[in-house]
């Protein structure tokens, strides 16, 4: 064989008359160096020259890494001996080969490869390049934990092995007891966080005994792979269902407290109020002021609380409703229907609104105001929201859904409950505008005076005579 400018001319004669197939790889360049005659025969190559002219470039990456990994190992002039399959040709050849690393003329490392043909049966073939190939990563580990063999998965997600098995692990303690399971006869499985190169990831593990083929002693065979995404996704999923519950949670909270608190406050301003404006003595009116003012003192503390919790400025103004068309004064008496559970709250929208000329009727749920819409006529509706049997948006929904011209009547809740997503909930159900409780009293008789004289009969068809209907 003629020699490279880079190899000396008395080596390479020296090769060329061994039996044995020799030659060199440069496993940086991805390219051939020399082949003495039973390496090109085992090669499938004429001469040298096709040979070298080869392109290598297009390797596996599992190739290409076992070549880097063999490049490290014998760097400090360490020798390594597996088996290796090649496809000269396309028919597969496997060898003994013992690398080395040498070093040309110009001090250039390569790969030195020194092979016996291995007469291997068809199963141990397929067998040795399923686990050089496959994804998982297989290790083999004596029993004084330091590593005897990596496929080249495992190489790549570790580099050279040359520590001890537990050192791969973030917690040492969990891979001390894992070696120790396998090294007493059990099979373990376990989910744990891994140093490797591309840095921290979860790994499943699963190890077990064995023996080594070599010298018979006890080993640890361990197989791994990396789910670092799905460990990653469950716990990002983990973390917004945590969140959500959190936020209903709060949401139930402050839906109680709101409804809960200011329910009662309704009944107290309300109720002080028409006291104040009837025929009081002094001392009588100083009482009923005394209970206002403590009652809006009250409400000053609920409302902050419920802001501060919800972490924003509630929408519950009437800037944030629907506009109401202008408070024209009626040539008849307004029908208003108030459905609320509440006797308290029934008995003071009746006694403000009547006050003021309207003729107002109650139902105690939403089941029953339902009914009276069905069979009644009416201006407006007054809902509460949160009532037994049926809630006031499930009614509102189930009022717009009727067939006739009492669909489109308008409905104002009447509520405690008036977070932001809460109010948008009610509009999507229909609604049309909403009063806070408690109920500022002038604010009530402006919206309902302005809600049912509106002229929303005015868009509807004119059927059977339904306008006039009254």
């Amino acid at each position: 064989m003629e020699p490279s400018d880079n190899l000396s001319r008395q080596t390479c004669a020296a090769w060329d008359q061994l039996r044995r197939p020799i030659w060199i790889f440069d496993a940086v360049a991805l390219r051939g160096v020399y082949a003495n005659p039973a390496a090109l025969a085992l090669w499938g190559a004429e001469s040298l020259q096709e040979l070298l002219a080869r392109d290598f470039a297009a390797i596996s990456q599992t190739v290409k890494a076992r070549t880097d990994r063999l490049t490290k190992a014998t760097a400090d002039g360490s020798e390594v001996s597996e088996r290796w399959t090649f496809y000269p040709n396309g028919l597969p050849v496997t060898v003994q080969a013992t690398i080395s690393t040498y070093h040309l003329a110009d001090s250039t490392p390569v790969l030195l490869f020194e092979a016996s043909p291995v007469d291997a049966e068809p199963e141990e073939r397929r067998a040795l390049e399923a686990l050089r190939h496959t994804s998982s990563l297989i290790s083999l580990f004596g029993d004084d934990g330091l590593p005897l063999f990596a496929n080249p998965a495992a190489f790549a997600a570790y580099g050279r092995g040359d520590l001890p098995f537990e050192s791969r692990f973030a917690a040492i303690e969990n891979g001390q007891a894992l070696v120790a399971r396998a090294l007493a006869g059990e099979a373990t499985t376990l989910l744990s966080e891994v140093d490797t190169l591309k840095g921290r990831r979860w790994h499943h593990l699963d190890a077990r005994p064995g023996l080594d083929p070599v010298t018979g002693k006890t080993t640890v065979l361990l197989n791994e792979r990396d789910v670092t995404e799905t460990v990653e996704a469950q716990a990002a999923q983990a973390a917004a269902e945590h969140k959500a519950a959190e936020a209903e949670a709060r949401q139930a909270f402050l839906t109680e407290m709101s409804h809960e608190l200011r329910t009662p406050l309704n009944a107290v301003l309300g109720f002080s109020e028409l006291l104040s404006r009837s025929e009081l003595n002094p001392e009588q009116s100083e009482q009923a002021d005394r209970i206002q003012q403590g009652g809006h003192r009250l409400l000053s503390v609920v409302n902050e609380m419920i802001r501060v919790s919800e972490g924003a400025e509630l929408a519950a103004t009437s800037e944030a409703s629907p506009a109401v068309v202008n408070l024209p004064v009626p040539d008849r008496v307004p029908r208003v229907l108030y459905v609320d559970d509440s006797e308290a709250n029934r008995r003071l929208i009746v006694t403000v609104l009547r006050s003021q000329g309207f003729d107002c009727e109650t139902e105690n749920d939403g089941q029953q105001g339902l009914e009276a819409v069905r069979t009644g006529d009416w201006d407006l509706i007054l809902m509460d929201i949160q009532m037994p049997v049926m809630d006031g948006v499930a009614a509102s929904r189930a009022i717009r859904a009727l067939r006739d011209f009492r669909s489109r009547v308008p409905i104002v809740a009447v509520t405690a409950n008036t977070l932001v997503a809460q109010l948008e909930t009610y509009v999507a159900a229909g609604i049309n505008d909403w009063i806070e409780k408690p109920v500022d009293i002038g604010l009530l008789i402006e919206k309902s005076l302005g809600w049912a004289t509106s002229g929303w009969r005015e868009s509807v068809p004119d059927v059977a005579g339904t306008r006039e209907l009254r």
